[in-house]
């Protein structure tokens, strides 16, 4: 019995109960439906051990759809238990067990993959490759996000959740604060995860680095491009300092070391500025990508080539060097001293610098365009207004002195939310529906598509524009609960109705997936949108070698010169396509360091062992495996050209 209660949740609920139950019988669910379509076979040979970089890519997507509706559940509670003032729907544990999960979720188990998806799917396409530079790591990355990121959900049914704040600070997060195993969730689910991240960093780099189309030098990269290897450099520099940091805070909890403690030689503040040093990067790489994927999309849609292509890839460069520079605005009251509080505020507001170059590059692109208003333009154009009152915002916050009044209220959940929500979850949506008929062979239903935007941006201006006014009358963030003389209900009151509208639109967009699929045309064609760069020159959905000739490129819009400019975009012969074998090793891998990780997390240090041993075994297994790959004849690449081609004419 005493080994079981080690694996209670320590403040169960009724709604935790249920989540069990739900979670039981979904599990239940997938395995009798896999066995009854018998596609237990199907599953392990496409999908369990893909290389291929665009299922790869898929696979992120549909992980991160699944975590934005897991962080909006938190979402939508948290709201509902501040809707009125004395509220009792959750107690302050469930509070602060659901505002941390929330917080960690949605950035590094929701955004992330999102940013991952997209990279994963369109930057070999858009630079005329035929997989990443090391499709084996690319699949064992995705594989350790998933597991870090299943390891944090079991949390909540099993020991419980982390509660110490999505920052998880010191000395809170200490075992005399955070007594539960929630905490170790934490630093392993993000350890787990963040070494994918980072392998995805260097798997990128070098990809884009090594593996461009004859002709296409780096002022020829697509902007997508240029922001997702600007913002995978940024990946390699600050993930290393979170993976020391978690190491660190993993040693204070399980072997009682003093790294982050308040005696015997610790320091709290250590690990507030070992966060923020990878915490503000992170930042800018969700939102760098997030800017390349608006960049096409404007382009396009205002039959435009990008206004200001140098000044766009000099503002990313830019950016990505000041935001090592301004992690210490988050602690600008924490006694840091004038002078220290005057430089960061210098460098935070001088970041704003390059990121209002790349506002005013969009709104030349558009001006004298001729703009069609897509779903994918819809969201680019709500985003600009939105991003900009965000971004002004934080411009408030980084003036050193005003941020105390500011710092720890609900004006920086107000700022940091009409940050992240226009800058990266538009994107992603506009994305989502730009890339959809590449990534599936057709296209989700624009009118559902339209209605759906507009829902969502109207209602994340209702849900956290009264956030700055709460907080401009003091409303502390944090709090669980407040009392009516307070005044900070109808605020409140407001916001939850904002959030009911988002979570209308985000079941819109489940709908709009339904529907497309039952109804949506099939003969999209490679390229439905009249787009400008590459990867619409490949089949819709793309073949699994991508491109059956290697591409020659001449200018940044190399398939609109294509188009419109007569150049010979092929002009080499069919050959025989080298490709990579599918393996189960990055699958196993991942499960294995899922193992691992649950064996830290409660301290069980023989299965520790064992599954340690195991990743070794697995790493050696493939340093000495011997797999040449295989070859695609150009009978049967042909064949497929043919096939796919014939089928969209």
């Amino acid at each position: 019995m005493d080994y079981f209660e080690r694996f209670a949740i320590p403040h169960p609920s009724p709604a935790i109960y249920a989540s069990m139950v739900a979670i039981g019988l979904t599990v239940i669910a997938i395995i009798v439906g896999l066995t009854y379509f018998k596609k237990w076979g199907y599953l392990w040979r496409e999908w369990l051990t893909t290389v291929d970089h665009k299922r790869i890519g898929i696979m992120y997507l549909i992980s991160a759809l699944l975590m934005l509706f897991r962080g909006g559940a938190d979402a939508i509670m948290m709201r509902a238990q501040m809707a009125v003032p004395d509220n009792k729907l959750l107690d302050a544990q469930h509070y602060n067990e659901i505002f941390t999960t929330h917080g960690t979720v949605m950035i590094i188990f929701m955004a992330m993959p999102f940013i991952m998806a997209f990279m994963n799917f369109i930057v070999p396409l858009q630079i005329g490759a035929r997989d990443v530079a090391f499709p084996r790591l690319n699949a064992l990355s995705f594989w350790l996000f998933f597991m870090g990121a299943m390891l944090l959900n079991i949390s909540f049914v099993i020991g419980g959740s982390p509660d110490a704040g999505w920052t998880n600070y010191f000395p809170l997060a200490s075992n005399e604060f955070s007594q539960s195993v929630g905490t170790n969730y934490y630093l392993f689910a993000l350890q787990i995860s963040g070494l994918g991240t980072l392998i995805t960093g260097i798997n990128m780099i070098v990809t884009i680095l090594k593996m461009r189309a004859p002709g296409m030098t780096l002022m020829k990269m697509p902007m997508f491009t240029w922001s997702s290897f600007v913002a995978n450099v940024i990946i390699v520099f600050a993930f290393p300092v979170l993976t020391v940091a978690l190491v660190m805070g993993t040693f204070d909890r399980l072997f009682a070391t003093n790294f982050f403690t308040t005696s015997n030689g610790g320091m709290d503040m250590l690990w507030a500025n070992f966060f923020w040093v990878w915490g503000h990067p992170e930042v800018y790489i969700l939102i760098l990508p997030a800017f390349g994927l608006y960049s096409e999309i404007i382009s396009t849609f205002s039959g435009r080539n990008l206004y200001g292509y140098k000044s766009m890839v000099g503002s990313m460069v830019i950016i990505s060097f000041l935001s090592f520079l301004v992690w210490t605005h988050h602690f600008f009251t924490m006694g840091q001293g004038a002078l220290t509080n005057s430089i960061f505020s210098i460098t935070t507001m001088a970041i704003a610098v390059p990121t209002g170059v790349k506002i005013f590059n969009w709104l030349f692109t558009l001006w004298k365009g001729k703009i069609v208003f897509t779903t994918p333009m819809l969201y680019s154009m709500l985003f600009i207004p939105t991003f900009t009152i965000g971004g002004v915002t934080g411009v408030m916050l980084g003036m050193s002195a005003a941020d105390y009044q500011y710092h720890n209220t609900m004006f920086l959940v107000a700022h940091f939310h009409m940050v992240i929500i226009p800058g990266v979850v538009f994107a992603m949506l506009a994305g989502l529906h730009y890339y959809w008929p590449k990534m599936f062979g057709f296209m989700l239903n624009e009118k559902i598509g339209k209605v759906t935007a507009w829902i969502i941006a109207i209602s994340t201006l209702l849900a956290f524009m009264p956030m700055f006014f709460s907080g401009l009358d003091g409303q502390a963030r944090r709090m669980y609960t407040y009392s009516a003389s307070t005044g900070f209900g109808m605020w409140n009151m407001i916001s939850f109705i904002g959030a009911i509208g988002l979570t209308i639109g985000f079941i819109l967009i489940v709908y709009n997936v339904y529907y497309s699929i039952r109804y949506a045309p099939r003969n999209v064609g490679s390229d439905p949108w009249d787009a400008r760069t590459l990867e619409w020159a490949t089949p819709s959905p793309v073949p699994y070698y991508n491109f059956a000739k290697v591409p020659y490129v001449i200018s940044r819009e190399a398939l609109w010169d294509a188009k419109y400019r007569q150049h010979d975009l092929f002009p080499e012969q069919y050959e025989n396509i080298h490709m990579p074998n599918n393996s189960g090793v990055p699958f196993i891998l991942g499960c294995i360091f899922f193992a691992w990780g649950f064996s830290f997390v409660f301290g069980m240090w023989i299965p520790t062992i064992v599954t340690t041993i195991g990743i070794f075994i697995c790493m050696a297994h493939r340093s000495l495996e011997k797999d040449p790959g295989h070859y695609i004849s150009v009978e049967k690449v042909k064949a497929t050209e043919s096939k796919l081609r014939g089928s969209q004419s």
